[in-house]
């Protein structure tokens, strides 16, 4: 049984690229049409491609989409998004069914990526973690999504999860974005993503349910970065702990 989920696992990765190529291809010149617009209805337009992408997508790859909290955006209102990360299916999960228009704080290498590079640069504000130039750059940029009334995603735990725990230690970058600019933060729980998709093997990915859960907002009320840190990491946690993150399958290697 174990060889055969191995085997399958393979092969459901290889299909899982080969759909994500294809469907990419066709979704690109739609993409671009959003170059036409100013901000933010840039980025809302480009956003609806990406959720109609991802739809298509998850479903050729057999993973059902189910989104919960909706109902605490509230129309007009620019949130920060913090979303627990433990996969690379994290990224398009989020931030195609995040509602309304909606950019990822995002590593600029990958922005290299031919053809790519430039999809994930639109819908991205970038940085280079290793440059303190371009960490404060970042800021400034996030700054302007919130004030444009879009949303901003981020993934406070840096990277993705890989021990044992059910979050990470969070960085303060979110917290102090919402601290300085007064703006909500909604904390997002994503469920799924870490047994589609298990950390400890290579080229490997069976289907599973995904799921995002948005919580309700945590206003700033002149609390600073610590405070704010400190309440978002433990509903995150505790929500964690009651609703059960699924586990890899298998021991690692």
């Amino acid at each position: 049984m174990r060889i055969v989920k191995e085997i399958a696992g393979r092969i459901c990765a290889a299909w899982a690229l080969v759909t994500f190529i294809i469907t990419f291809i066709l979704v690109l010149p739609f993409a671009f049409v959003s170059y036409l617009f100013p901000e933010p209805a840039s980025t809302a337009y480009f956003i609806r491609v990406s959720k109609v992408w991802m739809h298509i997508w998850f479903f050729l790859i057999g993973c059902p989409i189910r989104i919960r909290g909706t109902e605490h955006f509230k129309k007009g209102m620019g949130y920060i998004v913090t979303c627990n990360h433990n996969s690379l299916l994290d990224i398009p999960l989020s931030s195609a069914f995040i509602p309304g228009p909606n950019k990822t704080i995002a590593k600029s290498s990958f922005a290299k990526i031919p053809v790519f590079g430039w999809y994930y640069t639109k819908g991205s504000v970038l940085v280079d973690r290793k440059s303190e130039i371009s960490r404060k750059k970042s800021i400034e940029k996030m700054r302007a999504v919130l004030k444009q009334g879009m949303h901003m995603c981020i993934y406070p735990e840096g990277t993705r999860n890989r021990t044992s725990e059910l979050l990470k230690p969070f960085y303060n970058g979110a917290f102090k974005l919402a601290a300085d600019t007064g703006h909500a933060i909604i904390p997002a729980v994503i469920v799924g993503t870490r047994k589609a998709v298990p950390l400890n093997k290579s080229f490997f990915f069976l289907p599973r349910t995904l799921e995002i859960h948005f919580l309700k907002p945590v206003d700033v009320n002149g609390r600073g970065t610590a405070a704010l840190k400190e309440e978002v990491f433990s509903i995150m946690k505790h929500y964690l702990a009651a609703t059960g993150t699924p586990e890899p399958e298998f021991p690692a290697a």
